[in-house]
């Protein structure tokens, strides 16, 4: 990882633990320079779980978002769930007992978070989009929902739902008055909040939902009675937590600066900022809201989307 001994060609094997954006990015590229590699991931498909949210509302979605590692990288990959690197020994272990030496190891774990934002599960392909398509039949049958959460993946969140289903009462609970990631800009952030307004999302802003545990997440009830700490009750059918959930931004970071968001705020809707600079709804609809960069990942794992 980062080592600069020379060693003979033959001697090489990479060791890729997390097949996220990072991990099929490296993977790709020894995979280019015929450097013996094994990428290895929980799941058997990578999941581009930047349009991880839309795929949660509407139905057909889940399956663009998933792309499988063994058609792309062939033997190069391993499904399972390491549960100790030895270093002095230089080898992964997974799950089922294997182990896997390596001469150089490449950590690309990414982040965690909760389902529907995330899924971080060892699954197949069809099991990982059956539980999105899952998720589309708890919204659909969702008359009235709760976000819990204003990040930058709760107003998202909150945002297909209404672009999808207008007709849906959608209420975002935050603990804090403004909006999305405190990296954006605040004109980035009021934006949002403007966003939600227009769409009809009803803000409890400076609340936090004191009853979270006892809460059913991601089942349709007929009644959910949802309370703040301020002493407001919301009756729902769903409730979708999207608390310390980050919007992914490795798709599309190292193209336009380090201080750059984009918020899809439906698929015809958005603001952010591109190195710290504001950028207007119709940039942030062509470069991220329309399609999500899902074809930006297809093209990295050299296969076609369905």
């Amino acid at each position: 990882m980062g080592s600069q001994v020379s060693m003979d060609a033959g001697a090489v094997r990479v060791v890729i633990v997390g097949g996220g954006f990072g991990g099929i990015a490296a993977a790709s590229q020894l995979q280019a320079l015929n450097i013996p590699f094994v990428l290895v991931d929980m799941k058997d498909s990578f999941h581009h779980n930047v349009a991880a949210l839309r795929a949660s509302v509407e139905s057909g979605f889940a399956k663009k978002t998933f792309i499988s590692y063994s058609v792309t990288f062939k033997e190069n990959f391993r499904q399972g769930l390491v549960v100790e690197i030895d270093l002095k020994n230089q080898t992964v272990l997974l799950e089922d007992g294997q182990a896997l030496p390596f001469s150089h190891l490449i950590l690309a774990t990414g982040s965690t978070g909760l389902f529907p934002g995330k899924f971080n599960q060892v699954s197949s392909q069809q099991m990982a989009i059956q539980a999105y398509e899952d998720m589309v039949t708890q919204v659909q049958r969702s008359q009235s929902i709760v976000v819990v959460g204003g990040g930058s993946a709760g107003v998202e969140m909150a945002a297909e739902i209404k672009t999808e289903y207008p007709e849906k009462e959608v209420t975002l609970i935050h603990s804090k008055m403004a909006l999305a990631d405190t990296e954006l800009l605040p004109c980035v952030r009021q934006e949002v909040k403007e966003i939600l307004l227009r769409k009809g999302v009803q803000l409890l802003l400076s609340e936090r939902v004191s009853n979270l545990e006892a809460l059913p997440v991601n089942e349709h009830r007929e009644c959910i009675k949802v309370q703040t700490d301020k002493g407001t009750e919301v009756d729902a059918n769903l409730v979708i937590v999207c608390n310390g959930i980050k919007i992914n931004s490795a798709a599309y970071r190292s193209a336009f600066g380090s201080l750059t968001f984009l918020l899809a705020m439906g698929r015809n809707d958005g603001v952010g900022q591109i190195s710290g600079f504001y950028v207007g709804r119709l940039m942030v609809r062509l470069a991220k809201s329309r399609d999500l960069l899902v074809s930006t990942s297809w093209k990295t794992m050299k296969q076609s989307p369905p």
